[in-house]
């Protein structure tokens, strides 16, 4: 597993992982907070239809390098202490897991805003793709690849 960053099978990295990880580094001393922010499968699109079932897909050597200069950059930003990022892989039902973002920091005014700009990060910059499997408001089953940039 990378310390900071990757792409796992789902089950293979948990929330409790990445504590440890925090907990372990070496600048641990100056942290007074830390964020996090778990992605989950929303069970309804922006449309309002049902979502049955999730699959995210990932080219995995471009995207650990994306998520580990996403958590470079920003850990070298003021007041930080460790930035990291771990998306998950694999097929998903609604209400379940599908990414990991945690920020530590020396105060809780330092962390959120890197939080939210390493979500906002990741889902910009990592080619990690995701189908949804719906059922649209007539009833019927259908599958699409989802943009990233479209659906908020």
């Amino acid at each position: 597993m990378t310390k900071h960053a990757g792409v796992h099978e789902k089950g293979k990295i948990s929330v409790s992982d990445l504590l440890c990880n925090t907990k372990r580094s070496d600048n641990y001393e100056k942290a007074g907070a830390i964020a996090l922010f778990i992605g989950v499968v929303r069970g309804e699109t922006l449309e309002g239809e049902k979502v049955q079932k999730l699959t995210l897909e990932a080219y995995e050597e471009k995207a650990k390098e994306v998520l580990a200069k996403i958590c470079d950059d920003l850990t070298k930003k003021e007041g930080i202490v460790d930035v990291q990022i771990h998306h998950l892989l694999g097929e998903f039902n609604v209400g379940e897991d599908l990414v990991y973002v945690l920020v530590a920091g020396s105060h809780r005014t330092d962390v959120f805003p890197v939080l939210q700009e390493a979500v906002e990060r990741y889902k910009n910059e990592a080619p990690v793709f995701k189908k949804e499997q719906i059922i649209d408001k007539k009833g019927a089953a259908t599958e699409c690849w989802v943009s990233e940039k479209e659906k908020q």
